[in-house]
């Protein structure tokens, strides 16, 4: 695989990771649903999904 080869199918797999991220942000957004996050300060937070949209 050359190099060029190597870094489109990255490119598309961090395409296809962004997609899915923002389907699952969308479906837990609709069903009023939380995100549990880790901050800087190592707290864990439940954050509703419309924040991140």
């Amino acid at each position: 695989m050359s190099t060029k080869e190597h870094k489109e199918m990255i490119d598309r797999i961090v395409q296809g990771l962004k997609i899915a991220e923002r389907e699952m942000l969308e479906e837990k957004a609709k069903n009023n649903e939380d995100l549990i996050v880790c901050g800087d300060d190592g707290v864990i937070r439940h954050v509703p999904a419309k924040n991140f949209l």
